[in-house]
């Protein structure tokens, strides 16, 4: 149940149509951002979670 590239295509037309075209350079900017944000903070977790092992092992 992948997108295809005809999908895509539909998706950004129907998009353009409904916010107009300067809107969406925004939307793409809120967008990425928001992945940073959420890329930082899972890998935030993910060293966290090293450090703990990292104890663990010290203390065994």
């Amino acid at each position: 149940m992948g997108l295809g590239a005809g999908s895509i295509a539909l998706i950004a037309i129907v998009a353009l149509i409904i916010f107009g075209p300067k809107k969406l350079p925004e939307f793409g900017k809120a967008a990425g951002n928001t992945l940073r944000e959420f890329k930082n903070a899972t890998k935030g977790l993910a060293d966290d979670d090293d450090q703990m092992d990292d104890k663990k092992k010290d203390k065994q």
